[in-house]
């Protein structure tokens, strides 16, 4: 059911230096049914590893895509700070690339539309390519037009045969994602429009979101690490990996969702300036040595002190009489409570929005999924934010239980009670 790759993802070198071992851990998002828990649960190898000849940080396990993403359980629209993050990148990019009827806006991995429909709302045709069959239907029920497939070189050549090329492409979180990072990126080349100077058309763009690897490693964010995520960016890699096929970073932006990203502005060879920004990006991680195994030394040895620290501090509470719940059934909670060996028996039941995620079960720790009305009906003492990358949001939605005297433990990057 996995294959074990030997060579770089994205520029073939075997020059693979071991960072961090998570041991073996189930698929993140493999929520369980009732049915399940008298079943065997299939758990993969998770080992982190460096290219020390391009750079790109990434997993050497790879689980079939279709596999995971076959059926899938995360639903963007749960999120207020998505819908709200992907409203302003729509807005700001309808208005920026003069957007209108006769334009093209693409999303790989669109999941429910919770993005495109901002540009829909605009007047601004959309197409979004998702390989979940269930989020698919959602998204063709809410009138986004999605094509259920997998985005590679041979889609983006359909697409285009057919004259559907895009003004705008939106990767959010989608590379880390995908196995066959070249082909991935060549279909982002052949889809994009090209440039036009004698019309005044500069061409069109894709613009990439993916969590930065700088920020996972400095804040021991090590829960963004699982079976999906293949792969983990810095500027440097993602600028080599553009180069390979005729595309340019134009652009950058660190923007603090999901516990810190980057967001790059991509385009074809001359059609736009390089901005400073990237430059200047660029020299830092050189200065930062980000661009050596040196960069990543001691962080397996800060995730191993986080977890002595928090599986204590949980051990602590539950001595002393405490009810412990937790909040997200998200893949990096997975991940923490199956590398930490966080069970039933300290978390009497994870809550979650996502209506498709109640009733199930955690992989691994086989913890019990209800709705977050929940923590007000059963007032466990504390809560173990899981979610902690949307803290903010969470804690200010959990107002009524936390008025009630719970707690929050916030587990990344340090242990601390909220």
């Amino acid at each position: 059911m996995s294959t074990t790759i030997t060579t770089c993802r994205a520029c073939g070198a075997k020059t693979l230096e071991p960072v961090l071992s998570l041991g073996k851990t189930p698929l993140a998002n493999a929520l369980l049914t009732k049915d399940d828990l008298d079943k065997p649960e299939p758990s993969f190898p998770l080992e982190l590893v460096f290219c020390s000849s391009c750079t790109l940080v990434q997993i050497t396990e790879e689980v079939p895509p279709e596999t995971m993403f076959g059926e899938y359980l995360y639903f963007s629209s749960f999120s207020d700070t998505m819908l709200k993050h992907a409203e302003a990148i729509a807005t700001r990019l309808t208005r920026e690339q003069e957007l209108g009827p006769k334009s093209l806006v693409v999303e790989v991995a669109s999941n429910d539309g919770y993005l495109l429909q901002y540009y829909a709302k605009a007047g601004v045709p959309v197409l979004g390519v998702e390989p979940a069959r269930n989020i698919a239907k959602v998204a063709d029920e809410k009138g986004i037009r999605t094509l259920c497939r997998f985005f590679g070189s041979e889609v983006a050549k359909e697409l285009a045969g057919r004259s559907e090329r895009a003004d705008v492409i939106h990767a959010n979180n989608v590379l880390a994602h995908v196995p066959d990072l070249n082909g991935v990126v060549s279909g982002f080349a052949t889809l994009l429009k090209d440039a036009a100077p004698g019309r005044g058309e500069r061409g069109g763009i894709a613009v990439i979101e993916a969590p930065y690897v700088r920020d996972l490693v400095e804040h021991c964010e090590f829960d963004t690490i699982y079976h999906e995520h293949l792969c983990y960016f810095s500027l440097t890699a993602l600028d080599r990996l553009m180069a390979r096929h005729g595309l340019v970073v134009h652009d950058v932006e660190r923007i603090p969702i999901h516990g810190g990203s980057l967001r790059i502005f991509v385009s074809k060879t001359g059609a736009y300036a390089r901005s400073e920004r990237v430059t200047a990006l660029l020299e830092e991680e050189k200065r930062s040595d980000i661009d050596k195994l040196s960069f990543y030394a001691g962080f397996a040895s800060r995730v191993n002190g986080l977890k002595k620290e928090l599986v204590a501090t949980l051990a602590d509470l539950k001595s002393k009489g405490a009810r412990i719940a937790a909040y997200g059934a998200a893949a990096k909670g997975a991940t923490l409570v199956n590398f930490f060996g966080i069970g039933s028996d300290t978390i009497d039941f994870v809550v979650d929005r996502s209506t498709y995620k109640q009733g199930r079960y955690m992989p691994g720790a086989r913890i019990p999924i209800l709705p977050p009305s929940a923590l007000v009906e059963k007032k466990p003492d504390y809560c173990l934010l899981l979610a902690w990358n949307f803290a903010d949001e969470i804690l200010a939605q959990q107002k009524d239980y936390r008025d009630g005297g719970g707690k929050f433990i916030v587990p990344i990057p340090n242990v601390r009670v909220a």
